[in-house]
């Protein structure tokens, strides 16, 4: 693997109670019920040590911080790792994708 491929694209599962915050609620008026609500990210470190990161409040989105559960690699493990401009491509693109399919999404 080449260093400049590192960026990675990850998905955070958010508790359902996200959706009690009206400004999540309006970005998402396609939501179907039942399906997952979700953060979208990318970041040029460890998926993992990114989400703890969202956790304990170091530069965090405020939705993972308040509502973050899990990482759910399943949805993103297959893309990375990737340069720079193509994570920031697939971070709008997979955002895109899980609202097509009917999950909430947040993507900043």
């Amino acid at each position: 693997m080449s260093r400049r491929h590192h960026h990675h694209v990850y998905v955070v599962e958010l508790s359902a109670n996200v959706l009690d915050e009206a400004r999540f609620r309006k970005a998402n008026p396609d939501h179907v019920p039942g399906k997952p609500c979700v953060y979208v990210g990318m970041t040029g470190i460890d998926p993992d040590l990114r989400f703890d990161k969202h956790k304990a409040g170091i530069q965090s989105n405020r939705y993972v911080f308040a509502y973050g559960m899990r990482l759910l690699p399943s949805l993103y493990e297959i893309y990375n790792p990737m340069p720079y401009a193509a994570a920031c491509e697939m971070e709008v693109e997979l955002a895109i994708a899980l609202r097509e399919a009917g999950y909430a999404v947040w993507q900043a």
